[in-house]
């Protein structure tokens, strides 16, 4: 069984948006970022697609929403400064072929959650932004996690 997290697309400055965080969107370069997210699945059976409720989370799984005809489900687990026993509840309920999209503090700290249960990082952990961790489970263990750069 495979999961897939993502780390949403490039999205504006933190520092130079004045409203409420959630709702700071992509750039350019984001929105370029998660149409070409649609190239690294294309050979993989995607079944559900859940995002944080932060703007940018939603707009990176958009693209992928469209191509599969798949909704984007909203997940408060998946939002910034969640705690990663949250996340890793959300990781045991998603079914193979899920795909979540969450955050740079997020990210770092369930897959060290998951390492130190006994899964093996086969590569280098990629957090850079639109990058991919490819999760394998067998029943409620994580075994292996190997990461997709950000598509270029």
């Amino acid at each position: 069984m495979t999961i897939y997290l993502v780390r949403h697309a490039k999205a504006g400055s933190r520092s130079a948006w004045s409203e409420d965080d959630r709702t700071r969107p992509l750039t350019d370069n984001g929105w370029t970022q998660s149409r070409m997210l649609m190239t690294q699945f294309a050979n993989e059976t995607v079944t559900r697609l859940i995002s944080s409720p932060f703007l940018r989370c939603r707009q990176t799984l958009e693209p992928l929403a469209a191509w599969t005809g798949l909704n984007v489900e909203i997940d408060e687990r998946l939002a910034e400064n969640t705690d990663r026993d949250l996340v890793r509840e959300l990781l045991n309920e998603a079914g193979d072929g899920t795909v979540m999209c969450s955050h740079g503090d997020v990210i770092p700290g369930v897959l060290t959650l998951l390492e130190r249960e006994g899964m093996v990082l086969t590569a280098w952990c990629d957090t850079r932004k639109a990058a991919t961790a490819v999760l394998d489970r067998e029943g409620s263990r994580f075994t292996t996690a190997s990461f997709w750069a950000p598509p270029q």
